[in-house]
């Protein structure tokens, strides 16, 4: 008897970044946010935007097109922040924001379905890019590997603002907390 070979399926969040389709495999993607206010953080990178409340944690956020070296992105109501989780161990996992042009869906794609990633004349820096999925004749998918678009200085510059910004936010609280109004 012939064991029939099931092909892996993985769940992807589709997006746009200046007019162009990108995936995100869902494991990553914790939530999806409508715009909105972003603190500014002093000297910190110029891809990272600032900072948002979420659930009473600081979460820095990454403007993908200057990330990706895109032109600015034009703010719609169309505009969405991916909150992302971002390393294997859950306990050392960085949470971010990803500014995206758009969320799409969430679509189904076979491992086999996945092409190698172009090599030349694209936009976007291939290293970013773990695999290229034809949705239809004229619809491309590029992966987006979160993962390998942030090095490792990067993340830990990252994780410093947003510990930083949570030191901020608790001493705060507890000064409110010692003067009420």
């Amino acid at each position: 008897m012939a064991k029939n070979k099931k092909q892996k399926l993985d769940s992807y969040l589709v997006l746009e970044l200046q007019a162009e389709m990108f995936a995100i495999n869902v494991s990553k993607v914790l939530s999806i946010l409508q715009m909105q206010k972003i603190t500014t953080v002093p000297q910190s990178p110029d891809y990272m935007m600032g900072v948002i409340n979420l659930r009473g944690k600081v979460i820095p956020v990454i403007d993908s097109h200057v990330k990706f070296n895109l032109e600015p992105l034009i703010e719609s109501a169309k505009t969405n922040i991916l909150v992302l989780e971002i390393g294997k161990q859950k306990k050392k996992a960085l949470k971010l924001g990803l500014l995206v042009d758009k969320v799409n869906e969430v679509i189904q794609i076979s491992e086999k379905a996945i092409l190698p990633p172009p090599s030349i004349g694209d936009v976007f820096q291939s290293e970013y890019i773990s695999g290229v999925y034809q949705k239809n004749e004229k619809d491309f998918i590029m992966i987006l590997d979160i993962e390998k678009a942030l090095s490792m200085k990067e993340i830990v510059t990252i994780k410093a603002v947003a510990e930083k910004e949570n030191t901020l936010e608790s001493e705060e609280k507890i000064v409110e907390n010692e003067n009420p109004k």
